[in-house]
């Protein structure tokens, strides 16, 4: 494995926005699928069941009463809901 990847204008790709993901840094992976993906998780809020979201990141962003709130929600900012458990 690659600990130094190639500038990503040195990499394969990289002159037409893209990227070789075969020398996706750290910091590259982390950050795919933040701005697209959502995650729904159940939790308990106030002592009944209800449905966090998550940016892709980790990062909270809401709670919903229904897992078809939340994926409703997710929708509605044009990004693809997933579920964890």
């Amino acid at each position: 494995m690659q600990t130094n990847p190639a500038p990503a204008s040195a990499q394969p790709g990289a002159a037409d926005g893209g990227f070789d993901i075969r020398h996706i840094s750290a910091s590259q992976l982390a950050e795919l699928g933040v701005t697209q993906l959502a995650y729904i998780r159940p939790v308990v809020v106030d002592g009944g069941r209800a449905f966090a979201i998550h940016a892709a990141d980790g990062r909270p962003v809401g709670v919903a009463p229904t897992i078809e709130a939340a994926a409703a929600a997710i929708r509605e900012h044009d990004m693809i809901p997933t579920l964890v458990q």
